[in-house]
């Protein structure tokens, strides 16, 4: 089994790559003053950066997991989230309303894909 562990501090690596799949810590905005749109797409930037630092971009992303700290932001996230996702290639996503570690975070996004 191959696995590597991709920018690791002590408490966690942004990614790991294990068997051609890439597992991504979850992912939350830079920007905290951002609406849950913008927030959205500042994401989304991320994950785009980290699957090509990878060798993978978003059309091999497999499965999604989103956190919205409050349902109510799920259609402007939907906004940012329809004007990204790879055409013809949606993944497998679910969305559930949580409390997120930073309180000014509107959302935070997990995915594997393949690498």
């Amino acid at each position: 089994m191959s696995l590597y562990r991709h920018k690791p501090i002590p408490r966690l690596s942004e990614a790991v790559v294990a068997n051609g799949l890439i597992f991504m810590a979850g992912q939350v905005p830079r920007n905290e003053a951002a609406d849950a749109r913008e927030q959205t797409a500042d994401v989304l930037a991320q994950i785009d950066e980290l699957l090509a630092e990878l060798g993978s971009d978003k059309s091999k992303i497999v499965d999604a997991t989103i956190y919205l700290a409050d349902l109510a932001d799920y259609a402007a996230m939907n906004e940012a989230w329809d004007a990204w996702v790879a055409a013809g290639h949606p993944p497998a996503r679910a969305t559930v309303e949580a409390r997120l570690a930073n309180p000014a975070w509107k959302v935070e996004i997990k995915i594997v894909a393949q690498s």
